[in-house]
């Protein structure tokens, strides 16, 4: 794990959340027994799986002290007041902006969600996300995109990032009934890519704050609910353009005012 710590990362990682995922898969599509609604509890594998992976690999090649190192970030809330009101409203900003252009473009929207009581939806959808976004971000943030950025700039590593993060995803387009089963995958694809410069250059001003990169997919997540009426292509063209305005801002080196943290 030493030698190869981005690899057992990614292998574990998608082991653990797939291993989880995928008996559910199968029971949407009536096999059995996975059919059973036992097999529920398995969810909780994929909310977990990318920090759980993390946690293995650090302790395998970096004792106690490196889980620590990567953990300690979580609660990393001095970033000053810009930092954290960016991470709470961009995430409202960003899907009014892909309702507009999904508006503008004449791009057909995924229907509402049915239900008449928007607090507990929203409730709901919050709490899901705050018991598994932050683990993710352990994982993509905290332990991949700090080694990827050892050997890469700031873009490239991204790239890797977020590729391999929609990757991850894959079995929820095979779930069926699942909201994600209905999305067009290459626009979707290209969404989590080009978000994914957003989180490196949030993650990288704030000096590898995990808490703000969590509040911003927790509220990215939990937001989705309260504003309808967003296509995937249509954010996924809001994502892309603010991709391009960071780079061409802050350049591909660092994605940041700041040098671009990188693993120790």
């Amino acid at each position: 794990m030493k030698k190869h710590p981005l690899i057992w990362f990614y292998g574990l990682a998608f082991a653990i959340s797939w291993l989880g995922w995928l008996p559910i898969v199968a029971g949407s599509r009536g096999i059995s027994p996975f059919d059973s609604p036992f097999f529920q509890f398995l969810l909780i594998l994929p909310a977990i799986g990318p920090a759980v992976a993390a946690i293995i690999v650090t302790r395998a090649s970096e004792g106690q002290a490196g889980v620590s190192r990567l953990l300690k970030p979580l609660w990393q809330w001095r970033v000053g007041a810009l930092w954290l009101s960016i991470a709470i409203g961009a995430p409202a900003l960003l899907l009014v902006a892909g309702k507009i252009a999904t508006q503008a473009l004449g791009l057909a929207a995924p229907s509402a969600p049915q239900g008449d009581n928007v607090i507990a939806m929203v409730s709901s959808a919050f709490i899901m996300a705050l018991l598994a976004n932050p683990w993710e971000e352990v994982g993509w943030r905290g332990f991949a995109l700090p080694r990827f950025q050892k050997r890469a700039n700031a873009l490239k590593s991204t790239l890797a990032v977020g590729g391999l993060w929609a990757l991850w995803h894959l079995p929820l387009f095979f779930w069926l009934d699942n909201p994600m089963s209905g999305y067009p995958f290459l626009a979707w694809f290209a969404g989590v890519v080009a978000v994914s410069c957003v989180y490196t250059w949030l993650y990288n001003s704030t000096q590898g704050s995990l808490l703000v990169v969590a509040l911003f997919h927790v509220l990215g997540n939990t937001v989705g609910v309260l504003i309808t009426g967003v296509s995937v292509t249509g954010l996924t063209a809001v994502y892309c353009s603010v991709a391009v305005l960071l780079v061409a801002v802050f350049g591909a080196d660092h994605l940041a005012r700041r040098e671009r943290v990188r693993a120790g």
